[in-house]
């Protein structure tokens, strides 16, 4: 279920903006640009202090939707449970499309992402691009859940961890 007229969203309201990951919508405001008269959707994304403001007619097309509900959390848990899939391609090639997963705002590709870059303590280490594409999938997929789950971060993190962990142990 796509939304996609403006009063679909509202001030207080948490969204997912693709390339940003959740922010809260503060306000709706009018502006004057270039002479014509635009609304304006104001979203805070308060852990990178910064504030964003998105015409109200291209939310829907520059992507930016609802919290994922609790079905497609649980899916990305579920996601996040499953064996590694790391293509063979070179590393450029496979990081493009890590990136791309990454900012399509999708919570499952996102935990795909996270799954396929995930290390256990006995694996070999991570190059630096890798650790940077792992943390920001991370960080994505722990605001979401934190967000739907109206827990903090810091829950939502430990409950990402230990199904990490828990898949580490079984392989």
């Amino acid at each position: 279920m796509s939304k996609t007229k403006k009063n679909d969203f509202s001030p207080d309201d948490y969204v997912v903006y693709p390339a940003h990951g959740v922010g809260q919508i503060i306000s709706i405001e009018k502006q004057d640009v270039a002479g014509m008269e635009l609304e304006l959707f104001v979203i805070s994304f308060e852990k990178d202090k910064m504030t964003l403001r998105v015409p109200t007619h291209k939310a829907s097309e520059v992507g930016m939707r609802a919290l994922s509900s609790p079905d497609v959390v649980s899916h990305a848990m579920k996601t996040l449970k499953g064996k590694a899939k790391v293509k063979k391609a070179m590393w450029s090639r496979r990081a493009q499309e890590y990136e791309q997963k990454i900012n399509s705002g999708d919570l499952i590709a996102i935990a795909e992402v996270v799954r396929d870059l995930h290390r256990a303590d006995d694996q070999r280490e991570q190059s630096y691009s890798e650790r940077q594409l792992y943390e920001a999938a991370l960080e994505r997929l722990t605001r979401e859940i934190a967000a739907v789950g109206g827990n903090d971060e810091t829950a939502a993190a430990k409950e990402i961890d230990d199904v990490l962990v828990s898949r580490a142990a079984a392989a």
